[in-house]
């Protein structure tokens, strides 16, 4: 139990793979291993953002509430942040590979459940499976990169990694506003399956086994629980806020639930022979601060690219697909920079290239929040670039310093870790700004309204505009005169734009806190621990 719960530099054999047999050809090879478990990751990546494109067509065709998309999108990335941990133990105790196949198949198995949806439950539902299955596969790719690339490529394959990942992220809402626009959203979702396919066939073909010597043996059931209840009821907490009132009983219960929880996770942990997570992994500043980080830019990305893609489409009244060639230049950037940054941070170090990821963002941020009705395409270009600048050497980077900076032999806890951190970052940030822009709105659409000179409404109909105005939508009612559905227009996109620039702001104040974080990271320096099986 030593070499669990210590993280100075291993001895000799300390941590390394056991049992693993020897790569013959392209099997075990490390490239193609890359490859291989790059395209089950795409799928995962991918579907974080390529949903956001669909987001209105899924809420018009199955007449959903905004609370309903909300789902759409927490239910994916709360799932995958409860089981992220838990599925990297699985990895560190059965081995990443099959742990990685049993999470791709049930991926793509999942997404055609979701084209065959015909309800928003269902679709939530399967979101939830989704996200359960990915988060198999997540931690497991980590663990494999790990195991089979030496000390001296594994910052580099963690760079082409991160690239994958970014390019996946960033390319979502292309792919999915062209087929959102071509085919329909149900497609967006089918497409993994084919994917997930290909990625099965790889992996039978072309993975080996590798398992640390000193893997764990058993299991923390009550530390799972402990961790996913706590983490469960904080997210709810915030998701249902705006519903039931920043302020109220409820609200600060489920917090509050979340609060004790955490505190008797920590507590548990400490005295089970072989923790979930073992706490003294945290006792390396650098990685809690990659942890931190990640979560930090999660919440600053996945927040804001929300009602950047309800700007696009319902207040410049953009197609899925122009709205999807208009986040191009943040895909592009994302693309050309993450290799760059991986070549960057090897020769200098994390902290300086994460620290200047994370002032452009809060840069693009801040300038994402100026944006206006009347915007041009090629002042959102210049902010939309500068986000995919910044978030590149971070994805990769953080990255780096989390699994870098643990044992070899939990490389599946540091990758669920590493994993969890972003989805909990996304799914707080969608939560956290989608609460700023709800708040926001609801605040200033009353005074909007009467100022233009529109009809008083009722309760129930103030309601119903307020949640049709949170993302975009003019609340026009069958029938209305042409100059009034005009004036309803104007109030609508004047006041989605105060609340998307209220909730821009925020998501820029974490970036800059998120810079100083980044000065407390460093190389990792456990990663020679790794295997470094076949041929370079």
């Amino acid at each position: 139990m030593t070499s669990q719960t210590t993280l100075g530099k291993p001895g000799p054999g300390d941590g390394a793979p056991a049992d693993s047999p020897p790569a013959k050809g392209w099997r075990g090879h490390p490239w193609v291993t890359l490859v291989t478990v790059a395209v089950g990751v795409m799928m995962v990546a991918l579907d974080g953002t390529i949903v956001a494109i669909a987001n209105p067509a899924i809420q018009d065709d199955l007449d959903a509430s905004l609370a309903d998309v909300q789902w759409i999108t927490n239910a994916y990335f709360l799932a995958l942040a409860v089981a992220l941990i838990t599925a990297g133990k699985l990895g560190d105790r059965f081995g990443h590979r099959q742990t990685f196949l049993i999470g791709v198949a049930g991926f793509a198995a999942s997404s055609g459940a979701i084209g065959l949806s015909g309800s928003i439950a269902a679709v939530i539902v399967f979101r939830v499976f989704q996200g359960l299955f990915g988060a198999l596969l997540m931690p497991a790719a980590l663990g494999l990169l790990r195991a089979t690339f030496p000390a001296e490529k594994l910052n580099m394959a963690i760079g082409i990694w991160g690239m994958v990942i970014g390019a996946s992220t960033a390319g979502g809402p292309i792919l999915g506003g062209v087929l959102v626009e071509h085919v329909n959203w149900q497609s967006v979702f089918f497409i993994n399956v084919p994917v997930g396919i290909v990625a099965v066939v790889l992996g039978v073909m072309i993975l080996l086994d590798h398992r640390a010597e000193n893997a764990p043996r058993s299991f923390d059931v009550l530390g799972i629980v402990l961790l996913s209840a706590s983490m469960f009821a904080l997210v709810w907490a915030l998701i249902k806020a705006p519903e039931w009132g920043w302020g109220s009983g409820q609200t600060w219960l489920y917090i509050g639930g979340s609060v004790v929880g955490f505190v008797l996770f920590s507590v548990w942990e400490t005295k089970v022979r072989e923790p979930l997570i073992p706490l003294a992994m945290f006792r390396s500043v650098a990685l809690s601060a990659g942890v931190v980080l990640m979560v930090l830019m999660a919440i600053a990305f996945m927040g804001g690219l929300f009602f950047v893609t309800f700007y696009l489409q319902n207040v410049h009244g953009m197609s899925p697909v122009d709205a999807g060639l208009h986040l191009l230049p943040l895909t592009g950037m994302m693309i050309v920079a993450s290799p760059l940054a991986g070549a960057m941070i090897t020769k200098v170090g994390p902290r300086i290239p994460l620290a200047g990821g994370m002032v452009c963002t809060a840069v693009a941020m801040f300038g994402i929040s100026t944006l206006e009705t009347d915007t041009g395409s090629g002042l959102m270009s210049i902010w939309f670039a500068l986000l995919g600048l910044g978030l590149a050497p971070v994805m990769v980077g953080a990255t780096e310093v989390i699994v870098g900076n643990a044992p070899m032999e939990l490389s599946g806890v540091a990758g669920g870790l590493q994993q969890a951190a972003m989805q909990i970052g996304g799914s707080l940030g969608t939560a956290v700004l989608g609460a700023v822009m709800a708040s926001k709105v609801d605040s200033d659409l009353p005074g909007n309204w009467a100022g233009a000179g529109l009809p008083e409404l009722t309760p129930e109909q103030a309601d119903q505009a307020s949640e049709a105005v949170r993302v975009g939508v003019p609340p026009v009612a069958p029938g209305t005169p042409g100059e009034v559905a005009g004036k309803i227009a104007d109030v609508a996109h004047d006041t989605f734009i105060s609340g998307m620039s209220l909730a821009s702001l925020v998501a820029a104040g974490v970036a800059v806190v998120a810079v100083f974080v980044a000065f407390l990271t460093k190389r990792g320096e456990n990663a020679e621990s790794g295997a470094g099986v076949g041929h370079i």
